[in-house]
């Protein structure tokens, strides 16, 4: 029997996250919604409010024999800007915010030794601000958006690149 693993990251606009974690070999199953807030407050209006302590996020299932959790990892930092402490790009507040949350006291090692190796490389002048906390809570959004930029490629291309996030990437990892 094959062994699922769960991963939860939250980076900004999760629109931005699934796209990558989508097409990764291995991922079997990627879902955005809100994680680490009170669940029955868990929808787009209330969370965009500031109102609830959820951030957007995705979740994810995963073959841990064909993805490591580590690849996961590398793929979240090379989607947001780890440094800005007030939100994602354009989007700002505490909804926006970066956060690795872990499942198990391994995946809680493994980020935390990532993220220190992303401090110590000086990739960026500034400290990491991405927190890492232990998972509680994730409630999936509303349908329409689940795979936005799969339903909407051309708005969420205006988006990504609008939000200065798409420039970004380029810029820091020299990718497109």
């Amino acid at each position: 029997m094959t062994q699922v693993n769960q991963a939860t990251f939250a980076g900004g606009c999760f629109w931005c996250l699934q796209g990558p974690y989508d097409a990764e070999p291995g991922v079997t199953h990627v879902q955005v919604g809100y994680t680490g807030g009170d669940p029955k407050e868990g929808s787009y209006y209330v969370v965009a409010s500031g109102r609830t302590t959820h951030r957007e996020g995705i979740t994810m299932e995963y073959d841990p024999s064909i993805v490591s959790y580590e690849r996961l990892l590398e793929l979240f930092w090379k989607n947001i800007d780890p440094t800005d402490a007030g939100g994602q790009f354009a989007d700002r507040g505490h909804a926006y915010t970066t956060a690795i949350y872990y499942h198990t006291p391994e995946q809680q090692r493994l980020a935390e030794a990532s993220k220190q190796a992303l401090n110590d490389s000086k990739k960026f002048q500034q400290s990491i601000a991405t927190v890492i906390e232990p998972f509680t809570t994730f409630v999936p959004a509303e349908a329409e958006h689940q795979a936005y930029y799969k339903k909407n490629p051309l708005q969420y291309k205006m988006y990504k690149r609008g939000s200065g996030r798409a420039g970004y990437i380029e810029r820091t990892w020299n990718t497109e």
